[in-house]
């Protein structure tokens, strides 16, 4: 932890939380390929009681929600320490993606009767969420294209349309759905999202979708879905009819350093194995794997990059925590790319270093690859990042192609 970052509170609850994740949840990463997903949950959901019981519950939420109140650059920091094990650690502390989002959603913009009823159920661990944005028929690069239709007709909404890659969707007792409510507006104003329990009959659960031939299951996996004629109350819209675009980026900008932060969590757990690979390695009599230049600077690269990625992001979580995200808009493009694909960079090299076994299941390196690859196309892809940032900088230098005029 850099120590410019450090605050008084993180100093005490840090060493509580990286202690927890080695001594309850390391461990179970052992047979993490041989036990089947339900036996799983059923040991995390006993370890949820053991968090409660530490008092390290609900750590990434407001104190008048019964949280802490950490800052988004002090949860940054707790968050990089659940990836140690990042198919357990922040399920464990019920601040996986995508319930943190939802629960900072609908913190900030529920109804008193939408935190009642879905809210507080889901900040106490009772029930999971989804979230179902992204369409197969539109590219998920430009999410103002979208064809689900919520119409209203008196006091209910009737939604129709087609959503894939709805996370989590497997097990979730609700959805937060982005749907066009006024399809002549603006496009920024079209959109409204909109809460449907995944109980209503109009909700129609299609299947789970495999990501490089494995499907997950519950909270670890992504949903095809449709809305066939699915009726509910308007009193289910979040903020005001619209506003979903506007939501969206208050969901988008501290989501994206939960995101950042867990991925430099990652890289830094694949490094630690790369280089007890690169120590533990005997490739000729008496000669180690870390001996050879290429493994060194593997291990040399993978070291910068890491330090260099943790302190860019904290730097961004920061400015958030002092202006606000849209503020910030710019550098949190900026990240999202940079990270993503350092992190991949260091789980592939550690993937190399240990060889035929890299790509196996025995250790954790094929499973969080497998996983993350998508890094670079969640949550919009590098390419649309890159051109956001790269369009800002320019138009400080006289560039500003929205006034720009095009040849017929």
């Amino acid at each position: 932890m850099e120590k410019v970052f450090a605050t008084d509170r993180l100093v005490e609850l840090l060493p509580k939380v990286k202690a927890f994740v080695s001594k309850e949840l390391l461990p179970l990463e052992e047979g993490h390929h041989k036990r089947s997903a339900e036996e799983t949950y059923k040991l995390l959901d006993a370890k949820r009681e053991k968090v409660k019981s530490a008092g390290l519950w609900g750590l990434h939420l407001p104190k008048h929600e019964g949280g802490l109140g950490l800052t988004l650059c002090e949860f940054g920091q707790i968050s990089e320490a659940l990836a140690q094990t990042p198919f357990y650690g922040h399920y464990t502390f019920n601040c996986q993606a995508p319930d943190i989002g939802n629960t900072e959603l609908l913190g900030k913009f529920g109804s008193d009767d939408q935190k009642k009823t879905y809210l507080h159920p889901l900040m106490e661990g009772k029930i999971r969420s989804c979230f179902s944005m992204t369409e197969p028929e539109f590219a998920g690069s430009n999410p103002t294209r979208l064809g689900t239709l919520a119409v209203r007709r008196g006091d209910k909404y009737i939604i129709n349309g087609h959503k894939w890659f709805s996370s989590s969707a497997e097990g979730a007792t609700f959805t937060i759905v982005m749907a066009v409510t006024n399809p002549e507006a603006s496009k920024y104003q079209r959109a409204s999202m909109i809460i449907v329990p995944t109980s209503n009959p109009g909700f129609k659960h299609i299947r789970k979708i495999p990501i490089f031939g494995e499907t997950g299951a519950g909270w670890a996996s992504h949903s095809e879905v449709r809305f066939e004629n699915c009726e509910v109350p308007v009193g289910n819209l979040i903020g005001v009819e619209g506003s979903g675009f506007q939501l969206a980026q208050e969901r988008l900008g501290p989501g994206r350093i939960h995101h950042c932060m867990r991925w430099i969590g990652m890289a830094e757990k694949a490094l630690d194995l790369m280089c007890k690979r690169a120590v533990s390695r005997e490739i000729d009599e008496g000669v180690m794997l870390g001996e050879k230049q290429f493994i060194q600077g593997f291990i040399a690269e993978s070291r910068v990059e890491i330090d260099a990625a943790r302190l860019l992001v904290l730097s961004v979580a920061t400015a958030i925590d002092m202006e606000g995200a849209p503020a910030a808009r710019h550098r949190i493009s900026g990240i999202k790319f940079y990270v993503a694909n350092m992190m991949l960079k260091v789980l592939d090299r550690a993937i190399q270093v240990h060889g035929a076994l890299g790509l196996t299941d025995e250790t954790m390196l094929a499973t969080m690859f497998q996983h993350e690859r998508g890094a670079r196309i969640w949550d919009g892809a590098d390419e649309v990042h890159k051109q956001s940032l790269a369009l800002n900088i320019l138009k400080g230098y006289g560039l500003d192609i929205k006034k720009k005029k095009r040849p017929a």
